[in-house]
């Protein structure tokens, strides 16, 4: 279908890169993980090539799992917490966008609303928020809990939770400061609010002591695939992560959580749809698969093992790598992610061995990853583009900044050319460059009689 919009891209970041032996590259930075230049080097390469934003995935737990295993992996090891790292980004860039994740499970209400603000105006108006409630055992063992809380508790605490930061973000309406030193009145009492929620989880009085945002509010992303997931999602996301292995089912996806907008008084073409896709590419077929295969080769055997069984929830020790998955050892209910568990598992479900099953994942993560030629991706995007199967991507690049570089010397001409990805940013915040609306503040809008 035509479609009068762009594609909207961002960088997905670990450290290293999503591959797990991406630290091994010899074009990657063994110091990188608290060296603030090499993260820096993949926003400013990013901002250079007009993207979006960059994703900082996170967990508030160091892994836990097989020592060996850990001590050759160091992607949850050691790494920069995202909120300070992106506050410090957001001050040496000018136009790029910038996710974190953080955790309703372990923060406050008032932590979150207060620290997102502050980070929105240092930046200018381009920070957002990916929505989380945490997914492994060991971040609980942290924050005075026994492991994990259950799935449906989880969602509902995080459902007040966002509720709460969205009424602090309201504390001010837009035009609250008068900064009148005529009158020495520097804003006007009426026009800042106190929230006084009292719910089932939070009791929090406000007002927010920061002034509203550049953007309204932060922009928030979401990756919940659970049906209460979902519903979150069509509430109040406006970008929403997802990892499915072909176009038609992520188009369902997206048909389903789109489809629950409206009831909530939203426009659909507010929420961007946004796989994330791994992605290795070269000039030639050969040349792509030589640069997985160097990733592949790498990977000690008892990482590969480990992060399946990190991400299967699946105790694989020993498990001999030529053998069949034992079947038996996946749990019933996954505590993660749902739509990202189902679709590795449909793959283990084929009767692959471990090994192959390592391959698969670090290759193609879920499924969604491509191995190919510049054109070859571009395809790929433009399909899923322009069937609405998604809004965007984002990039899952396997070592960074190497892949990344690839990503925009040789797709980025060609998604150009064929006029789907921008030349300039359209504006100076990420909600102008996403091309989604101004939240209305809640005190506002009343006052207008909306």
């Amino acid at each position: 279908m035509a479609r009068d919009d762009k594609l909207k891209l961002g960088t997905f970041v670990y450290t290293f890169g999503f591959n797990p032996a991406a630290w091994l590259h010899p074009d990657s930075d063994v110091n990188g993980a608290t060296d603030i230049q090499h993260l820096l080097n993949v926003a400013k390469i990013s901002e250079a090539a007009k993207f979006d934003f960059m994703f900082m995935a996170d967990s508030p737990a160091a892994a836990i799992g097989d020592p060996d295993a850990l001590s050759r992996s160091p992607t949850k090891m050691n790494r920069f917490e995202p909120l300070s790292l992106i506050a410090a980004l957001s001050v040496l860039t000018e136009r790029l966008g910038f996710v974190a994740t953080a955790s309703t499970s372990y923060y406050e209400p008032f932590n979150i609303a207060r620290l997102f603000a502050s980070i929105d105006h240092l930046s200018g108006g381009r920070a957002c928020w990916n929505v989380v409630t945490s997914d492994h055992d060991e971040t609980g063992y942290n924050f005075n809990r026994e492991g994990l809380d259950p799935h449906a508790l989880r969602y509902e605490r995080g459902a007040e939770f966002v509720d709460v930061v969205f009424g602090l973000w309201d504390s001010f309406e837009p035009d609250a400061l008068l900064l009148d030193r005529d009158s020495g009145r520097y804003y006007d009492r009426d026009k800042l609010h106190t929230l006084d929620h009292k719910g089932k989880h939070f009791q929090v009085r406000g007002p927010l002591n920061i002034a509203a945002s550049p953007q309204g509010r932060p922009i928030i992303a979401q990756a919940g695939g659970s049906e209460a997931g979902m519903e979150l999602a069509a509430r109040t996301a406006e970008i929403v992560f997802s990892l499915a292995s072909n176009r038609e089912r992520n188009l369902a996806f997206a048909e389903n959580v789109k489809g629950r907008m409206a009831k909530y008084g939203r426009d659909r073409r507010d929420l961007k749809m946004m796989p994330g896709v791994v992605l290795h590419v070269g000039a030639t077929k050969a040349e792509a698969q030589a640069k997985a295969d160097f990733l592949t080769d790498s990977l000690h055997p008892d990482v590969g093992r480990w992060m399946l069984s990190e991400f299967l929830e699946a105790d694989l020790a020993g498990v001999p790598l030529d053998e069949p998955f034992p079947m038996e050892r996946l749990p019933a209910e996954p505590k993660g992610s749902k739509a990202l568990f189902e679709e590795l598992t449909d793959f283990v479900k084929q009767g692959h061995t471990v090994r192959e099953l390592i391959r698969h994942y670090t290759e193609k993560s879920t499924g969604n990853g491509i191995i190919g030629t510049p054109v070859e991706i571009a395809d790929f995007m433009q399909e899923w583009f322009e069937t609405g199967a998604a809004d965007g991507f984002i990039l899952m690049f396997p070592t960074l900044p190497a892949s990344l570089t690839d990503f925009v010397d040789l797709v980025l001409p060609e998604l150009r050319r064929r006029g789907l990805f921008r030349e300039e940013y359209e504006g100076r915040t990420l909600r102008e460059n996403l091309s989604i609306s101004m939240p209305a503040n809640r005190y506002a809008a009343a006052r207008k009689g909306e």
